[in-house]
């Protein structure tokens, strides 16, 4: 049977969306293992999106919180407002109410991956302060570590992403991930699928 990864995301300009199809490719690179994205639900109306410069959405599926529970791994993608977790997001966690009364997610291994604007935006904070939904529902967490390697410390250029995954810098919106943040987020994806087909194949031993 194979084991399913999701890749569940937020994103608003897309910055998330180029990750979140990168991490598909490296989860997809690991045997036995299917992968699907989705998106979470939109909270704005088109009119504000609108007035904020937000381009269509992609043509990803839209979850509904329950879905979580067919995964056997996720991986939750989202931007950062105020070093934090887009409000799109926290509004998703917050309807899967029903999947923690009855710990659905309890021992599911789970990751984060993220944008910010700037720097010192919450390449840290971000995926830190997302942990404890992940706590809350029993989920595993799997940081990428250094498992990216030495590229992790290059300093030649900027790069965004950090212990706790992958990440990119948004700037003002025109800057769009780099071909290292996209390697990055490609390792998570195959690191992060791994991890669940070693858990699955455990738990079914």
């Amino acid at each position: 049977m194979a084991v399913k990864v999701y890749v569940v995301y937020y994103s608003m300009y897309g910055h998330v969306a180029k990750l979140a199809e990168e991490i598909k490719k490296g989860a997809s690179s690991v045997e036995g293992v299917e992968v699907k994205i989705w998106q979470v639900p939109e909270t704005l109306s088109e009119e504000v999106l609108g007035k904020m410069g937000a381009p269509p959405r992609s043509d990803a599926p839209v979850i509904a919180p329950q879905e979580l529970a067919e995964a056997d791994g996720v991986l939750f993608g989202f931007p950062t407002r105020f070093g934090m977790m887009a409000a799109q997001m926290k509004a998703f966690f917050d309807a899967t109410g029903g999947l923690w009364r009855e710990q659905s997610l309890a021992g599911k291994p789970a990751g984060v991956f993220f944008s910010t604007g700037t720097q010192g935006g919450g390449q840290e904070t971000t995926p830190l302060t997302a942990v404890t939904q992940l706590a809350h529902h029993g989920m595993v967490f799997v940081p990428v570590g250094y498992t990216f390697g030495a590229k992790m410390f290059d300093m030649a250029a900027v790069h965004g992403g950090s212990p706790y995954g992958a990440g990119t810098f948004a700037g003002d919106g025109s800057r769009w991930p780099s071909e290292v943040e996209l390697e990055h987020a490609f390792h998570q994806g195959k690191y992060f699928a791994g991890i669940t087909k070693k858990l699955k194949g455990a738990a079914s031993a």
